[in-house]
């Protein structure tokens, strides 16, 4: 990132994550996105009174497997904490949160810097329940408590990302390990992974100047677009001898800008203290273990394997670990095959966990085709369509029952390409007089007149020789 005016910019996010229950946090309220405004909400979740809440037993089973799967330490005994504001899509008047014992705390993730691999710390992770939301229109502003006590993990960096790249990539990798770990959907147009930026400006040598915080951003565009912006909307501001206020803003996807909400609340604003119907969070050892237990690989450890084991890049590495899904059926697939770097290749291309493709099995048939060069490209994509779904079909048989073999016998090519120059006579022409179309034109005739089967290195070499010849 390119710094402006000599500005260094630090920022600190705070990352909200829906958790994957069936379940409210305090009640027994659905959780499913997109149901009819206020038809998922209870006494509890709005605060009625009298109406006491009780802790889904899965919230603190996922928030830490959440801080497991990033390094950090559990507390067996974290506190429910009352955070008391007022907002009108908060029909309680509190949210019930953690305050001075988040249940996780002290982790970090792994980011590609601006001058290369760094760790960003995660300071905690804690539980809470979610805010309702406001619908806004022309004559009025309405509001949907369905969201209401939606359980929330809350993941907070150390003010150590310098860039809007380092953001967007702490954010990608973040998702990664939620949906490796099956924390979270992380759908961020429902929603359900949302992040708060905390951005300051200074100058070299200088302490860290004063913050804002940018509230609800649901896209990695958007954190990005907003943080470049406010970072520039703070150094001009000094530069012209403003003052930067604490405050939140919000960004305006519209214009592009970050507007100002409201003054920036200090914790004790909030006056936290210990909710009075609910219990402090307890976990045994025994039960951290278990959770731990159930982590699966995390996509840093798959990518060293592959690199060790397999010889591929850093990219297929990255690549290959993106989804949990399509790792898990690259580490099938290629049990059953050595041609490691055309398995990966394909599944880094044809792999969808949306739709249904070729089995594992099939897949490694496939590689070892290619790489033996018994089919070519084009014949290889016909096969992912055919079979998609038929995963009882060998490869190779029926390779050889339909005659897709490749054609390489240099008689058979030839003839061809002499056939097709003759009918041509202006490819010859356009390729004389420097137009490298031309051959390219006449290598997609050999491959028609072929069903696509010919090997289209051989066919070019061919092509190019008889062209020189003329």
């Amino acid at each position: 990132m390119t710094l402006y005016k000599d500005y260094l910019l630090t920022v600190g996010l705070e990352v909200h994550v829906e958790l994957k229950t069936e379940s409210k946090i305090f009640c027994s309220c659905a959780t499913s996105y997109g149901a009819e405004p206020n038809s998922q909400c209870c006494p509890v979740c709005t605060g009625m009174p009298g109406a006491l809440p009780v802790l889904n037993k899965q919230v603190p089973l996922l928030a830490v497997k959440a801080g497991l799967a990033l390094g950090c330490k559990i507390n067996e005994c974290s506190g429910q904490d009352r955070k008391n504001y007022f907002y009108p899509d908060l029909p309680k008047g509190y949210q019930i949160s953690q305050y001075d014992r988040p249940l996780c705390y002290g982790g970090s993730l792994a980011i590609e810097g601006e001058e290369g691999r760094k760790r960003v710390e995660i300071t905690r992770i804690h539980i809470e329940e979610d805010a309702g939301k406001l619908i806004h229109r022309e004559e009025a502003t309405l509001i949907d408590c369905n969201r209401c006590g939606v359980p929330l993990i809350e993941i907070v960096t150390a003010p150590q990302i310098t860039s809007a790249e380092e953001a967007k990539d702490f954010l990608l990798k973040l998702r990664t390990l939620l949906l490796y770990t099956e924390v979270s959907d992380c759908r961020m147009n429902e929603g359900s992974m949302r992040c708060d930026v905390n951005l300051s400006v200074r100058k070299e040598g200088q302490p860290l100047g004063q913050r804002t915080e940018i509230k609800n951003l649901n896209s990695f565009a958007f954190v990005m677009k907003a943080i470049e912006q406010e970072y520039k909307r703070q150094v001009d501001l000094l530069e012209e001898g403003g003052r930067v206020e604490q405050e939140t803003r919000r960004f305006d996807e519209k214009t592009g800008r970050t507007e100002a909400m409201r003054k920036k609340e200090n914790a004790t604003d909030y006056r936290f203290f210990p909710d009075p119907d609910l219990p402090p969070v307890v976990l045994s050892r025994q039960e951290i273990c278990r959770i731990a237990s159930t982590l699966p690989r995390l996509p840093e450890q798959r990518q060293g394997e592959y690199a060790e084991k397999y010889g591929l890049g850093e990219y297929d590495c990255k690549r290959l670990t993106v989804e949990r899904e399509r790792a898990d059926y690259f580490e099938e697939a290629v049990k059953h095959t050595t041609a490691f770097k055309t398995l990966a290749n394909l599944v880094i291309e044809e792999f969808s966990p949306e739709k249904e493709g070729l089995s594992p099995l099939q897949m490694a048939e496939l590689a070892d085709l290619l790489e033996k060069g018994t089919i070519n490209s084009a014949t290889a994509k016909r096969l992912l369509k055919e079979l998609a779904g038929r995963a009882d079909i060998a490869l190779s048989p029926y390779v050889e029952e339909q005659g897709l073999s490749q054609i390489k016998d240099e008689e058979i090519l030839r003839a061809i390409v002499d056939t097709l120059i003759l009918e041509n006579p202006k490819a010859i022409e356009d390729y004389k007089r420097g137009k490298k179309n031309a051959a390219k034109a006449l290598l997609g005739g050999v491959m028609k007149k072929t069903a696509g089967r010919a090997d289209p290195l051989l066919a070019e070499r061919l092509i190019t020789e008889a062209l020189n010849a003329q």
